[in-house]
């Protein structure tokens, strides 16, 4: 009876413990029914007698002994829920027999160690891979050199293309030496000699056909689910309530590094891991930098534009929003100009986003009316010269890349697009210098629906009287004063 009693106080305290570690963490991942039918999804696109392989992301060095923050793969996290390095997946279209196990997909994954644990965190090893993940068939990496499987056997052998980027470590069961024990299994160097490099940047051949592996990636990906798209609302909200925040904090002589991190820090408020892409905040000329992400203009001068180009990244999933504001609070009469030309383009743009419309449509309708604008302002001599004025496409798919991986053709229900047309004039742009240092640039997340386009950003300012009654507002930082550093 007394060994009962400390057995059930044991069981009770481990209960308790596993509650209390798992009490105060995010409940709202995708579940592991989501990656397992994304993997069925993709066995059904897959051709017969194939094999799909996918591997982790490397981990990259950020200087002597210590990396950057770990970030996954986007194809290997969609199909199998791991945010752990060192691991790969074989999906299979058919069942296959290794070693007696029966199964048509088995994911090798991270040994578990406990001084490794120590300093990095708790590894998945097998029976998180099967309880956590819930593939019913693992392996340790290690065992994967040993895993007796003939590739040869398959019509279709699919996998990405390596881009020499991964260290080799003391480990040995490290990415590396997996990426170089698949090689190995797959005769990499004669298939590579036989093979002509295509210009997606896959590799194709009898044995191999990688052309195939992005086209059903972004078949599945463009198309999210009601899983995918409820985080991907909160990333946009997320990244909306910080745009809204810098408007109402904004102040002449403010940094660019303080615009980004008031932007940040809303997105850690609310549980965004990460920035969805390096943030850019352009004031006045720097604005006309497509990428600029210095961000370290020290003042930001009375009467100039702040172009805010920033993204939260919620479990994954990532937004892209832009606004730009006058730091003042009040729009010149050129910035006016050029702001309202803009967003009409995009209010055009967002209304052509309809199912089976084609993606391309939507630069066709910004430019047009882009150029049109900018001749009737007599910035161009007429609407079919050639400029540079408007140098990007107007869209683009976001999802678990901020340039989510697509197909690229007509537009279908549950696919989540950027509508982003803009103007950049830069200092020396060949009309009247009142013009020059302008830079506009207006991003939504649009929402392909079937009763239309929904504007998943909508609760930012689009409009340059809803920006300007908006920047009246107070600030929650307006009080938020730091001691002066030398």
């Amino acid at each position: 009876m007394k060994k009962f009693q400390l057995l059930l106080v044991l069981t009770l305290c481990f209960l308790l413990n596993v509650n209390a570690q798992h009490q105060h963490l995010p409940q709202d991942y995708l579940s592991k029914d989501f990656h397992k039918e994304r993997r069925e999804a993709l066995r059904n696109l897959m051709p017969k007698n194939s094999v799909a392989v996918f591997f982790a992301n490397p981990v990259r060095n950020r200087a002597n002994d210590v990396n950057f923050h770990y970030h996954q793969d986007p194809n290997f996290y969609y199909l199998t829920g791991s945010n752990e390095p060192h691991s790969l997946v074989l999906i299979f279209k058919e069942n296959q027999t290794v070693n007696g196990n029966v199964f048509n997909e088995v994911l090798f994954v991270q040994e578990r160690n406990e001084t490794a644990e120590l300093w990095d965190g708790k590894r998945l090893g097998i029976k998180g891979a099967q309880d956590d993940l819930g593939f019913r068939v693992a392996y340790n990496g290690k065992d994967f050199k040993s895993f007796n499987l003939d590739f040869s056997k398959f019509n279709k052998v699919l996998f990405e293309a390596f881009n020499n980027d991964v260290r080799n470590s003391n480990n040995t069961a490290d990415l590396f030496d997996l990426i170089k024990t698949f090689k190995s299994k797959i005769s990499y160097s004669l298939l590579n000699a036989e093979t002509v490099k295509s210009d997606d940047n896959f590799y194709s051949s009898k044995k191999s056909n990688l052309n195939l592996l992005p086209y059903y990636m972004a078949t599945l990906r463009e198309i999210k689910t009601k899983e995918e798209l409820k985080l991907l609302r909160k990333a946009v909200d997320i990244s909306a309530v910080g745009q809204i925040e810098v408007m109402k904090a904004m102040h002449p002589k403010m940094s660019e590094l303080e615009v980004q991190g008031i932007h940040e820090f809303v997105y850690k408020k609310y549980g965004a891991e990460y920035e969805g892409y390096p943030s850019i905040v352009g004031a006045g000329g720097n604005g006309c930098i497509l990428h600029y992400i210095e961000n370290n203009k020290t003042e930001i001068e009375d009467g100039k534009l702040v172009l805010m180009d920033l993204g939260a990244e919620y479990h994954g999933y990532t937004a892209d929003v832009t606004r730009t504001i006058p730091t003042n609070g009040k729009f010149s009469k050129e910035q006016k100009a050029i702001y309202d030309l803009v967003f009409k383009a995009q209010t055009e743009a967002i209304k052509a986003c309809k199912e089976g419309a084609h993606f391309g449509k939507l630069t066709i309708v910004s430019q047009k009316i882009i150029n049109k604008g900018l001749a009737e302002l007599g910035i161009i001599s007429n609407e079919k010269e050639y400029h540079t004025y408007f140098p990007h496409g107007a869209s683009h798919h976001i999802g678990l890349d901020v340039h989510d991986t697509s197909n690229y053709g007509k537009l279908k229900e549950n696919m989540v697009i950027t509508v982003e047309p803009g103007i950049y004039i830069p200092k020396g742009s060949d009309c009247d210098e009142k013009w020059w240092d302008i830079a506009v640039r207006i991003e939504d997340d649009i929402l392909i629906t079937k009763n239309g386009p929904e504007n998943l950003s909508a609760r930012a300012p689009r409009t340059s009287e809803a920006i300007e009654k908006m920047m009246l507002q107070p600030s929650v930082l307006d009080g938020f004063l730091l001691p002066q550093l030398d």
